[in-house]
């Protein structure tokens, strides 16, 4: 539960924007923005990660139920490996700053150079703003329904359990079966075991 939103400081709506899936060694980089009529409160909401999976998914659609506007990005692992990590969460946070209908930007500690709106990169910002703890949660609910749908395409990874990420038994996967189309190239343990095949 955020006990005061940011949001009560400023005199206009913002759009918060964060994101899920940096971590992973596989899927695409989801990034959210989302922006509430001014004053909007909601003790339900909250950083996505503080959540259990089922008051995530039932917020997803209360989200956008009462948003005046959202936007969901989804990077794909190409441009994650073409860009890095870092640069593609930016741009894609940079894309929708600059099309949020709102001059006030809050990101989850996200610089965002060139933008022509006040941005105010928020330490924690998820647990601080219902408006990125919003933006955290659309984010992670399309993320782990992308990675449960490459789970039935492709089972023997387990995507469904770790969500991508690399843990033991996707790393043992990932060995067994080589990468998929799905995994990041950039990312060590899957460019590792390519170099080791090239040798």
């Amino acid at each position: 539960m955020i006990e005061h939103p940011l949001e009560l400081d400023y005199t206009c709506s913002p759009v918060g924007i964060d994101e899920a899936g940096r971590g992973p060694m596989a899927g695409p980089l989801v990034v959210a923005g989302v922006v509430f009529p001014y004053g909007y409160e909601n003790d339900q909401l909250d950083d996505s990660k503080r959540l259990t999976e089922k008051k995530r998914e039932s917020l997803f659609s209360l989200i956008q139920q009462e948003a005046l506007w959202y936007k969901i990005v989804y990077v794909d692992e190409a441009t994650i490996d073409r860009k890095n990590i870092y640069a593609a969460t930016q741009d894609a946070m940079f894309e929708i700053a600059q099309n949020a209908p709102t001059d006030l930007v809050l990101t989850d500690a996200m610089k965002l150079p060139g933008c022509i709106k006040e941005v105010h990169p928020i330490i924690k910002g998820d647990h601080k703003s219902i408006s990125i703890a919003a933006a955290s949660i659309l984010a992670k609910v399309s993320r782990d329904h992308t990675m449960m749908e490459l789970d039935r395409k492709y089972p023997q990874y387990g995507f469904a359990k770790h969500k991508g990420y690399p843990t033991k038994a996707h790393k043992e996967a990932l060995k067994q079966y080589g990468p998929c189309p799905c995994h990041r190239h950039s990312y060590r343990p899957v460019r590792e075991l390519e170099e080791i095949k090239l040798f």
